[in-house]
């Protein structure tokens, strides 16, 4: 049962607290729990001193005797101390409940006998009365207040939020930038989504060149993954940037030549490009200029 605050109980705690008494023996001697009174002593803001009252043998003895057989709330008002005190000096002294008591009315919920509760708990069959009712929309008192609305942002979600076009890096150092916003049908949202979040230098490409071919990649000719203008992009070959990766790996004399390989065949490229009547298309870099740089791996 809720208790009742009168004024003789607020004028008893008042004068309680201003004597210095603990919060477990104000809260026995008005007979309440420790957390009501601590409630009403803060809304009248009294200064509380919390003094922890060590158990006397007297009190323990107390307790080996009352609590096989009796109801714990009655146990604390006896003694004078809370419920949450006596449950826990019991288990100290590792009391339990006795068989007589626990298959008593007194047990409450710790009844185990007489399957306690089961005559309010749903039976086979029994249709919830709620089932198949939608009522979008629907919010009893004030609950719409401080519902969320659609397309609303609060909190973590609000502040971590980027407009479109925002740019970012990664957890590798790549520049990453905001093209649309999610929607219900992505399977994953921030970073881990590339068609929200791709990188930025695969974007730059393709706005200047359209899509980038099947197994190539976009990286930087200097090396500085924070340089993604479209001077600084080439497009190479998943197979090139592999050798330009493990070259270094190579003798040095096979290295050179495989250098001196790729220069050719830029040379022999261009003049292809300037002999054909089209326009130019993006030169697609072997590994012959490798030589020097430090290459990022590509996307």
């Amino acid at each position: 049962m809720k208790f009742r605050w009168t004024q003789t109980s607020i004028e008893d705690l008042t004068q309680l607290t201003l004597k210095g008494e603990s919060g477990p023996a104000i809260a026995a001697h008005m007979g309440c729990i420790l957390r009501t009174v601590q409630n009403m002593q803060s809304e009248l803001g009294l200064r509380t001193r919390w003094i922890r009252v060590p158990w006397a043998a007297k009190e323990r003895a107390m307790l080996r005797k009352l609590y096989p057989n009796m109801k714990t709330e009655q146990i604390a008002k006896q003694i004078g101390r809370t419920v949450g005190q006596v449950y826990r000096q019991a288990a100290k002294l590792g009391l339990a409940k006795s068989k007589g008591y626990l298959d008593s009315p007194d047990a409450c919920r710790l009844r185990r006998g007489d399957n306690v509760g089961a005559e309010f708990r749903f039976k086979k069959g029994i249709v919830p009365h709620n089932k198949g009712l939608r009522r979008p929309g629907w919010a009893p008192g004030r609950m719409s207040e401080t519902q969320f609305k659609k397309g609303e942002r609060r909190g973590l979600a609000a502040r971590n939020w980027c407009a479109v076009g925002t740019i970012r890096p990664d957890n590798e150092g790549y520049l990453r930038i905001k093209v649309r916003e999610s929607n219900e049908s992505d399977k994953c949202y921030g970073f881990g989504n590339t068609h929200i979040w791709p990188l930025l230098q695969r974007h730059a490409w393709e706005q200047h060149y359209g899509p980038i071919p099947p197994g190539h990649a976009v990286i930087f000719k200097n090396g500085d993954r924070a340089e993604c203008g479209i001077e600084n992009l080439e497009l190479v070959s998943r197979a090139d940037l592999m050798r330009r990766n493990s070259i270094h790996n190579l003798p040095e004399q096979l290295a050179s030549v495989i250098q001196l390989n790729g220069a050719l065949k830029r040379v022999l490229r261009r003049m292809n490009e300037e002999h054909d009547d089209g326009p130019a298309k993006p030169p697609i870099r072997d590994a012959g200029n490798a030589e020097g740089r430090r290459e990022a791996n590509g996307y």
